[in-house]
């Protein structure tokens, strides 16, 4: 019995050993058939990513191309659209060298024209002179100042009569010309004007308050003042106190100033200069700003960072009520769209018309014109030349050396001037008015003369008898050459010549 045991032992051990190898084997098989299954899969899989790649790489190829083809003929379309301009500018200017040709050959002729009347004048003196000799009991001198008088008559009246000509024929192709320009600069660029003036208010949260400011015998008010450089008004104005100054900056530190106090509520010597020191920060933090986004709004560049400060400075600074930060961003545009009109630089136009009125930041400082203060300002910061001549010619302190410069006279001249843009003080109103009148009757042959319209015209009532419609021409031109060198004025004045001759008879 133990030997068939151990036989039937021994026999079940090799089938066990034989059918665990089978089942190994099995096993590796199908793990062979698995295997190889998933790298077929992943071959598939590859292929089919592979292709894929391809179409997605042609897909954005041909976009990329598509989209190149497509700024390459905008870019083309935009060529041929700056070709056709300057054609058409080149045709321009053609056709006005051609009409300054044309004017040339007349002013020539004319010129000849008048050398042959004076020569026909000196031979008429002549034989005047020598029949007066012969008919006349005058002396040779009498005769001399008699025929001298006559000539000087006939001059001036030929003289009057070329002038108009030639003004009549200039005007009505220069005035169609500049009101086309100026018109569509101004209509291009609109903005509101508001009047600044040298007070600012304060609103209080009650009458208490104004005790507190006030302080035990005034000191806190006095230590206000005298920090901030401004007077302070507490009067009978319910619930407010008036900040009043005539530097903008000194009262703007004291408006942000007062205000943080009354929020505060602890108001006494220190701390009125500890919240005055912290005000002027916030005031230079804000000059700046408004330097920098001034800059940012005109598109200037390479502006050095002295030059932004002061153009932030003009944010507190007026002329006749009109703030000047507002007016030089004006001058700007106007002086760009002008340009851009008659084709000229309009950066350069752009960039003198911001900085303009440089000067008037610092001109209450530095003795002297604010165009001249302005232009060495703007040399010192490495502006170039044509800036710095703009700058100083814009109120003709020194003659323009550029169009440009012209241009931001005119643009500067333009923005003073629209209705409601700045105001005058009675006393300079009235005095301009006075000077205006006495010019005009400095003239010999006026008889009267009435400055009307807010002192934007003037009307001159001349002899008849004494002045012919030619010299009254040539009398208009000379009171408006007169009133331009001696008068300061915004915008421009009309001179009107009026002659009239009445004659009267009563019947019996």
């Amino acid at each position: 019995m133990y030997y068939i045991f151990m036989l039937n032992l021994v026999i079940g051990i090799i089938i066990g050993y034989l059918l665990t190898k089978y089942i190994a084997k099995t096993k590796i098989s199908s793990a062979e058939i698995s295997s190889k299954n998933i790298i077929e899969n992943a071959k598939r899989e590859a292929d089919s990513i592979k292709k894929e790649s391809i179409l997605q790489s042609k897909e954005d190829s041909y976009k990329i191309k598509r989209d190149a083809e497509i700024e390459i003929r905008e870019k083309r379309n935009e060529l041929q659209r700056l070709d056709d301009q300057l054609i058409k500018k080149s045709n321009s200017l053609i056709q006005k060298i051609e009409s300054l040709e044309k004017r040339e050959r007349s002013l020539n002729y004319k010129e000849q024209e008048l050398e042959d009347n004076i020569q026909k004048i000196k031979n008429l003196y002549q034989e005047k002179k020598n029949e007066l000799i012969k008919i006349s009991k005058m002396s040779v001198e009498e005769a001399k100042n008699e025929l001298l008088n006559n000539l000087e008559k006939e001059l001036t009246h030929e003289t009057g009569k070329m002038i108009k000509e030639i003004e009549d024929r200039a005007n009505a192709e220069a005035d169609k010309r500049s009101r086309n320009i100026i018109s569509l600069a101004i209509q291009r660029y609109s903005a509101d004007h508001t009047v600044e003036t040298t007070t600012s208010f304060v609103p209080l949260p009650n009458e208490d308050m104004k005790g507190r400011i006030i302080g035990r015998e005034g000191r806190n008010i006095r230590t206000f003042e005298m920090l901030t450089g401004v007077d302070l008004i507490v009067d009978d104005t319910p619930e407010a106190v008036i900040i009043s100054g005539f530097d903008p900056i000194r009262r703007e530190i004291a408006r942000i100033s007062l205000e943080k106090l009354i929020i505060d509520g602890r108001i006494q010597p220190a701390r009125i200069e500890e919240i005055i020191e912290k005000s002027k920060v916030i005031v230079n933090n804000k000059i700046q700003e408004e330097g920098e986004q001034i800059v940012f709004d005109t598109n200037i560049k390479n502006i050095t960072p002295k030059l932004i400060n002061l153009l932030g400075k003009l944010k507190y600074r007026t002329s006749y009520g009109q703030n000047v930060l507002q007016h030089s961003k004006e001058v700007s545009y106007l002086s760009e769209i002008m340009a851009a009109e008659l084709g000229v630089n309009t950066q350069l136009a752009k960039r003198a018309g911001l900085l303009h009125d440089i000067g008037k930041a610092v001109d209450h400082e530095i003795e002297g014109p604010h165009a001249i203060i302005g232009s060495e300002i703007a040399k010192k910061n490495g502006e170039s030349n044509e800036v710095i001549n703009a700058i100083a010619a814009h109120h003709s302190d020194v003659e323009p050396k550029t169009i440009e410069a012209v241009l931001v006279q005119s643009a500067d001249a333009i923005s003073a001037s629209r209705p409601g843009a700045r105001r005058e003080m009675l006393e300079t109103y009235i005095k301009r008015l006075e000077k205006l009148e006495e010019i005009a009757n400095s003239f010999e042959g006026v008889e009267k003369a009435f400055a009307i319209q807010a002192g934007r015209e003037i009307r001159i009532i001349v002899n008849p008898e004494e002045i012919d419609d030619y010299i009254a021409k040539k009398i208009s031109r000379d009171i408006s050459k007169k009133v331009e060198k001696n008068i300061d004025y915004p915008g421009q004045i009309k001179v009107i010549v009026i002659r009239e001759t009445r004659s009267v008879e009563y019947a019996k």
